[in-house]
């Protein structure tokens, strides 16, 4: 359970998600949506609504030695029900 989430994703656009309620995370790539739902609802103390997944794909990354590839990602797009809020996403 302590290896799901790795860190908040804060940026403009997400911030602007987490005024309607939806929080942006990035998570461990086995990870199922089950398990993202437990782990926020047990760090955080919320009633998860809803839980979108997407893969992200590393970009090919140009260095001294040639073109390397940097590595694939998954984020979680958590939706809250009404009312709940992560205090975590408030100062960003």
């Amino acid at each position: 359970m302590y290896y799901v989430i790795k860190r908040p994703l804060i940026t403009e656009k997400n911030s602007i998600l987490a005024e309607k309620g939806v929080y942006v995370f990035e998570v461990n790539k086995t990870a199922t949506k089950d398990d993202i739902k437990k782990a926020i609802e047990k760090y955080f103390r919320v009633k998860v609504a809803s839980v979108n997944t997407a893969t992200c794909r590393g970009r090919a990354k140009r260095t001294k030695f040639g073109v390397g590839q940097a590595g694939s990602w998954k984020k979680a797009m958590v939706r809250l029900n009404k009312g709940e809020k992560i205090s975590l996403f408030e100062g960003a």
